[in-house]
């Protein structure tokens, strides 16, 4: 559910130029029904959180770091959980995405942001999220339609890891990985993380 996708436009030219299948996998979020703790999206992303995330292409080397920071708000009586994404680039490069993620049921999610195609579709049991959409990633002059597959499990009450598989036409391009952590609250009531010194200068 994250992702710092457009900008990375041009590590994905790349992946295209050496194109590779997918394995099937047939893991399903149904799997982690009994694994805790339960990840409650709208009780987890409320609020503030930061994740710290890398782009690696389909020979998984490493393209790029990125933080993100998240302002999630949760409005129980519309059942929609709002995200607002700010990326910062260790390269200095800035983005934003805001998600608007509607409760369906307990187990279903479908999520809208300005540059995804239709609707995302996701799904939660235990402490796993899967959620499927196709983003409009603009390469040049150009708009490709690209599909993730976002995996995401809650490790414990404040940590939750994110692997987003991109492809297009069913074929690999590469893969997103993300570190979140809900934020701590300072004496003066803002919000606080310690970052790890590798980062701190993309979060600064």
């Amino acid at each position: 559910m994250t992702a710092a996708h457009r900008s990375i436009a041009g590590w994905l030219v790349l992946g295209l130029a050496s194109l590779g299948l997918w394995g099937c996998s047939t893991m399903k979020p149904e799997d982690f029904a009994d694994r805790t703790p339960s990840f409650a999206l709208e009780e987890y992303f409320d609020g503030d959180t930061r994740a710290w995330g890398i782009f690696e292409d389909r020979f998984g080397r490493l393209r790029r770091e990125f933080v993100v920071d998240i302002t999630g708000q949760w409005q129980p009586e519309l059942q929609t959980l709002t995200l607002d994404e700010s990326f910062r680039y260790s390269d200095g490069e800035r983005d934003r995405r805001v998600w608007t993620l509607r409760k369906v049921d307990d187990h279903a999610w479908e999520g809208t942001a300005a540059d995804v195609i239709g609707k995302s579709d996701a799904r939660v049991y235990g402490n796993a999220l899967n959620m499927t959409y196709t983003l409009a990633l603009k390469v040049g002059e150009r708009t490709w339609n690209v599909r993730f597959d976002d995996w995401m499990w809650r490790l414990d009450e404040d940590v939750v890891v994110n692997r987003a598989r991109v492809s297009k036409f069913g074929i690999e391009i590469g893969e997103v990985t993300l570190f979140f952590r809900k934020l701590g609250t300072a004496a003066d009531g803002s919000a606080q993380v310690e970052k790890p010194p590798a980062l701190r200068q993309a979060a600064e």
